[in-house]
């Protein structure tokens, strides 16, 4: 993997869809594919998905083990997304610095914070973990980045606020690695400000 352009791939290092396809162009059909893949999502059983963060975060040990990074963007789990602590300790044992997205304000791009497992959380007013103690930092060069759902060729369909978007936009980009359960495979059309991402990882690659 590189940081070389976004530009699609015809889904290289992307894992094979593994759900019935749709395409989906307008926004009321993108809305309706965003309650479908949150839907399967939270329908997962709870050992099933245990079973599955497992797997990720072994496909993501493995993925920092070829390149070792040392300052990656994580996230803390929301609404059912993949559960990627286990992984955070380990690289942080080894040494990594992590730092945790805030959002500053509505329609602007995310800040990140330096954040280590373990240390005193609170929740935002939006509702998402952040450390008690914020010391900002500047955007990390390699960001994980959550998928409610995603592309053939490495595009993230999220929440709709836009807050990746905005963050990636500014050159030069980090390396991004979606993260996702491999049943949010779908196919949708890219928007104008989307950016694709460099690498999926989920529990089956």
């Amino acid at each position: 993997m590189t940081g070389k352009s976004r530009i699609p791939c015809e889904g290289k290092d992307l894992p094979p869809c593994t759900t019935a396809e749709t395409t989906v162009i307008s926004p009321g059909e993108k809305a309706a594919l965003r309650k479908t893949l949150a839907a399967a999502r939270k329908a997962l059983d709870p050992v099933q998905k245990q079973q599955w963060d497992a797997r990720i975060c072994a496909n993501v040990l493995a993925w920092w083990d070829a390149g070792k990074p040392g300052h990656i963007g994580v996230y803390w789990p929301l609404a059912g997304e993949p559960d990627l602590h286990p992984a955070y300790a380990a690289l942080a044992r080894a040494g990594v610095r992590l730092a945790l997205p805030v959002v500053h304000q509505k329609d602007a791009a995310l800040g990140f914070a330096h954040w280590e497992p373990g240390e005193a959380m609170v929740r935002d007013r939006m509702g998402v973990a952040v450390p008690q103690l914020l010391r900002p930092v500047e955007r990390p060069q390699t960001l994980m980045i959550p998928c409610l759902g995603f592309n053939r060729h490495g595009y993230r369909l999220g929440y709709g606020g836009g807050y990746y978007d905005r963050t990636l936009a500014p050159h030069p980009r980090p390396l991004t690695l979606g993260i996702a359960y491999a049943l949010a495979a779908a196919s949708f059309a890219d928007d104008p400000h989307d950016v694709a991402l460099d690498l999926i990882i989920t529990e089956q690659s």
